[in-house]
């Protein structure tokens, strides 16, 4: 299922002085679709909170999808992440940890727990370019669906991280945030998580935007890909 559907994101980048900044970023989405007898919806809501000062930034996302299609679910998918960056004096080279808790339906995680830390590397870093590469390691404990029976199991995996933001002529933004997250047991258990959007500005905290996210857990054989267009509303303070 290819999910066509408007939606509201926001994107918390900018270079801080030292004072502590808030950021809040609220999303709705929502896709009807009914043609003749056949019918087919999704629902997501997402919440992020940020704080960030100079040297430090907390950050905590929370985001629900569901979706139905001819009366058989399809989606009922949470997460929830908390994460923390520490940056040293040139802002170059920072250390990164976080929690992270999921529930899929559509990708048979029954429950899922994610923690770990690493190191990022940013090529780049300024109001119009920004290339970052970051590694790590996170512990993963899970209870999945794998050919349709329970299983719970425990793995260490390496999580590696593109992470790009080019502004073109401060009207056209282009960002993404890819993942490769293979485990160290066992090369055919691996996750793919791509997220990379095309934004057109209208004004300073208005967008048009089109994204396309791509997941994939290799160990269950199941995979979603999501297209969303729609406006993006970005504020902090």
């Amino acid at each position: 299922m290819l999910p066509l559907y408007v939606t509201t994101i926001t994107t918390a980048v900018a270079q801080w002085s030292d004072s502590t900044h808030y950021y809040i970023q609220l999303s709705s989405t929502n896709s009807i679709n009914r043609a003749n007898a056949k019918s087919a919806y999704l629902f997501n809501n997402g919440l992020r909170f940020s704080i960030q000062k100079e040297r430090v930034r907390l950050n905590w996302s929370n985001n629900w999808l569901y979706g139905q299609q001819d009366g058989s679910k399809t989606n009922n998918d949470f997460s929830s992440t908390f994460d923390a960056n520490f940056y040293r004096p040139d802002k170059k080279l920072f250390y990164w940890g976080l929690a992270n808790y999921n529930t899929s339906y559509s990708l048979k995680i029954k429950n899922q727990l994610l923690a770990g830390a690493g190191l990022a590397y940013s090529f780049f870093d300024t109001e119009t370019a920004y290339f970052n590469l970051s590694d790590g390691f996170l512990f993963d404990a899970s209870s999945i669906l794998e050919n349709d029976l329970p299983i719970h199991y425990q793995t260490v995996r390496n999580s590696f991280r593109v992470a790009y933001k080019f502004v073109i002529g401060s009207f056209i933004v282009v960002q993404g945030n890819n993942f490769y997250q293979p485990s160290l047991s066992k090369a055919s258990d691996y996750n793919i998580r791509l997220t990379n959007d095309i934004s057109f500005r209208l004004n300073r905290w208005l967008s048009l935007k089109a994204a396309l996210t791509y997941n994939r857990i290799n160990r269950t054989d199941s995979e979603n890909l999501l297209f969303t267009y729609g406006v993006a509303f970005e504020r902090y303070f």
